[in-house]
């Protein structure tokens, strides 16, 4: 009995252990088929991911190769634009030189034609003079016969009789220009002072072309400065005009050759230190206020002067170069002043000499007006001044003596030499260096002229006294790399086109801005 239950035992053991086996396998089986369906579908997604993948990064590299080959056309479009320009300037000078050589040539052939005819006419009149000098003789022999007196004899006779002739017709002759002496005294004698005040007039010189900013201490330096310099970058960049803030005590230096702009940076740096916000968006904001206020300034400075001298009657685009004449400086004296005094001087003289005073006094205030304006044609700043005078109806006297205080034009009336005299006495016209100093003036305005002419361009700048040029220019038509072009392109035409001393460092800003207003 008890081995039948325990074989009983032992076979439902067996049987149990048979089919737990069973039932693991059946499990595994599953586990497995579920573990390859999920490696499966991993698989699946993994190869679609890199898929997707291939093309996305397909994509980027097509539009970075367009993005390449059109920076690449654009770049071989504007050499080729370039060589295209070259080439037609080299064939309108082949034809112009053509055109002159065609001249030539026709001239040369005329002179030929000439020169046959002048020896003709050289030929005919050798004849005709031997034929005249053996009349003459014939003619000679033939009144000694009638005369009964030889020609030596006769040619004495006509010479006593001339010479009681000429002795009465002298006398006459001294009574007249006594006479005539006594009527043009008054003309000559002013003609007289005239050169002697031209011979002893004398001349002085010092040149300025900085300014310095005073401040309370030391500190305000830093704020002027700015975290990593943007304060001081971005108030250059608005007025043009470099800042050094060095080791002098409260002092900031401005240095420019515009006096304008050096005032506007002046005032701009009086105002922000004033106010004690300094970042870039306030700097542009204050500078241009203070821009528009300097130009309302000048106008009102104008007015004054007129009104003071006691000038009427001038054209409102006189009367504003008259007030810019305030930030210009001659060789260390104020141009304005300059020419309050040049127009005081000569009113005094012409009233001393019995000339038009209004005239005298109107030609020495505007006779330095062609220094003023900005966009300065290739002409001495006389010829300019006399062609604003005329375009605005000045009197031709005025037009005269502001055009010839130089020596640029004849003088043709007596208001020019006073003019010129007056300038000397004054003191602001030193002949050793005013072409020095102009030209130098003339090269910084080219300098920037010529960077301005590229596209995209906004501002330039000629700092460092020409030895850096800075070109702002816009960030949504200039990109960093086509920024790097310019300023080689700036560069090379700079060195073929232009002669300066030195080199020239040329630097090109560009800057992006994102701007957003919280409501």
């Amino acid at each position: 009995m008890e081995l039948s239950i325990t074989l009983s035992i032992i076979i439902s053991l067996l049987v149990g252990i048979l089919i737990g086996r069973y039932l693991l396998q059946m499990v595994f089986k599953k586990q497995e088929r579920d573990a390859n369906q999920r490696a499966e579908s991993i698989i699946k997604e993994a190869e679609k991911q890199a898929e997707h993948t291939k093309r996305q990064r397909q994509l980027e590299a097509k539009e970075k190769f367009l993005q390449l080959k059109a920076e690449h056309e654009r770049e071989i479009t504007q050499r080729n634009n370039a060589l295209a320009q070259k080439e037609n300037s080299l064939k309108q000078k082949e034809q112009s030189l053509n055109q002159k050589l065609e001249n030539l040539n026709r001239e040369k052939q005329e002179l030929d034609k000439k020169s046959v005819k002048l020896d003709q006419l050289i030929e005919l009149n050798e004849k005709k003079s031997e034929e005249v000098e053996q009349l003459k003789r014939q003619h000679i022999s033939q009144l000694e016969t009638i005369a009964g007196l030889t020609a030596e004899e006769a040619k004495e006779q006509l010479v006593n009789s001339l010479r009681e002739e000429a002795r009465s017709q002298a006398i006459i002759q001294i009574k007249d220009i006594v006479d005539e002496a006594k009527l043009t005294a008054a003309k000559e004698a002013k003609k007289v002072v005239i050169q002697t005040i031209q011979r002893t007039a004398t001349e002085s010189a010092i040149e300025n072309t900085v300014s310095i900013f005073n401040i309370e201490n030391d500190e305000i330096k830093g704020r002027i400065i700015g975290r990593e310099g943007r304060n001081i970058r971005a108030l250059e960049a608005a007025t043009g005009v470099e800042i050094i803030v060095d080791d002098t005590p409260e002092a900031i230096i401005l240095s420019g050759f515009d006096p304008v702009r050096r005032e506007i940076a002046r005032l701009s740096l009086h105002r922000l230190v004033t106010d004690g916000r300094i970042h870039p968006a306030r700097i542009e904001e204050v500078v241009a206020k203070t821009r528009a206020q300097i130009e309302e300034e000048i106008v009102e400075i104008g007015e004054r002067t007129v009104i003071d001298l006691g000038i009427h009657g001038l054209h409102p685009e006189l009367i504003r170069m008259v007030g810019r004449m305030r930030y210009r400086s001659s060789y260390g004296q104020n141009l304005l002043q300059h020419s309050r005094e040049v127009a005081n001087f000569a009113a005094t003289m012409a009233a001393e000499l019995g000339l038009n005073v209004k005239h005298a006094k109107r030609a020495g205030l505007l006779h330095d007006i062609g220094k003023v304006p900005d966009d300065n044609p290739d002409l001495p700043h006389a010829i300019l001044g006399m062609q604003l005078a005329e375009k605005y109806k000045e009197h031709p006297d005025v037009c005269n003596a502001i055009g010839a205080h130089h020596d640029e034009i004849e003088m043709t009336s007596l208001i020019s030499p006073i003019v010129q005299a007056c300038d000397a006495i004054s003191g602001a016209r030193p002949g050793a260096r005013r072409e020095v100093v102009e030209s130098y003036i003339k090269r910084l305005k080219e300098l920037e002229e010529l960077a301005l002419s590229y596209p995209g361009v906004e501002k330039t700048f000629a700092i460092q006294a020409g030895r850096e040029l800075r070109v702002v220019v816009e960030s949504e038509k200039v990109s960093d790399a086509q920024a790097e072009i310019l300023a080689a392109d700036i560069s090379n035409r700079i060195q073929t086109e232009m002669t300066y001393p030195g080199q020239i460092k040329v630097t090109v800003i560009r800057e992006t801005r994102s701007v957003a207003y919280a409501k």
